[in-house]
């Protein structure tokens, strides 16, 4: 899917060239290790250049987790993948405490967000930068890829700053509509044409000043 978008980007619209799957783990001294660990493998099988990230408040469960890691990496069917991209893509990151755990969160902006924490619905509010999140303890990311339904077309490489799930409203051709009454348009015309002449397009001005002439 991604070389038919690169094939046609600039001849028609595309929402965004996705790059390799992602997964970041928000967790907190509540989360199972075991559950977590999981979680972050099941991106990282994805291939080579899939992305898997821990962040969280206790170097207890970083240590577990890591131990966990290595447990199912004895058992899965594509270890090898999996080994190579935490190699290179892999990180486990303790924050000194939440605040400082939800800010590289944000600053990561991750395709898949799983919040495990003790109360995953108050730290999503501080959460502004994400593709989808996830909730909880029993919300892991397949969860999202086979059955909850949501969008599965997601930013990733940071753009989720800017750029959201793909929704109908990418197919929706738009008109910005602009209706001023005399009165509404009187209140700011002086401001308009400050604008245009500080721009030096008078025509811009005069088209707002003659509508005011004595």
């Amino acid at each position: 899917m991604a070389l038919a978008k690169k094939a046609v980007y600039g001849h028609v619209s595309i929402d965004s060239i996705a790059g390799p799957s992602e997964i970041l783990v928000l967790a907190d001294d509540t989360a199972n290790a075991r559950f977590v660990a999981a979680d972050l493998l099941s991106q990282a099988e994805h291939d080579e250049l899939a992305s898997a990230i821990l962040v969280t408040t206790s170097p207890e469960l970083a240590s577990k987790v890591e131990k966990e890691i290595e447990g199912f990496l004895r058992t899965l069917s594509r270890a090898e993948i999996i080994r190579k991209s935490l190699e290179q893509f892999g990180y486990i990151l303790i924050a000194d405490d939440m605040d400082q755990a939800v800010d590289v969160v944000n600053s990561i902006a991750s395709e898949h967000l799983e919040i495990v924490t003790a109360n995953p619905f108050e730290v999503m509010t501080r959460v502004r930068n994400a593709g989808a999140i996830f909730m909880g303890t029993y919300s892991s990311e397949p969860l999202g890829d086979y059955f909850a339904g949501p969008n599965h077309v997601l930013p990733t490489n940071g753009t989720a700053k800017f750029f959201s799930p793909l929704s109908v409203d990418d197919f929706i051709k738009k008109s910005s509509i602009i209706y001023y009454s005399r009165e509404a348009l009187q209140a700011i015309h002086k401001d308009i044409e400050a604008f245009a002449r500080a721009e030096q397009l008078t025509a811009h001005a005069n088209s707002i000043a003659v509508r005011f002439e004595e």
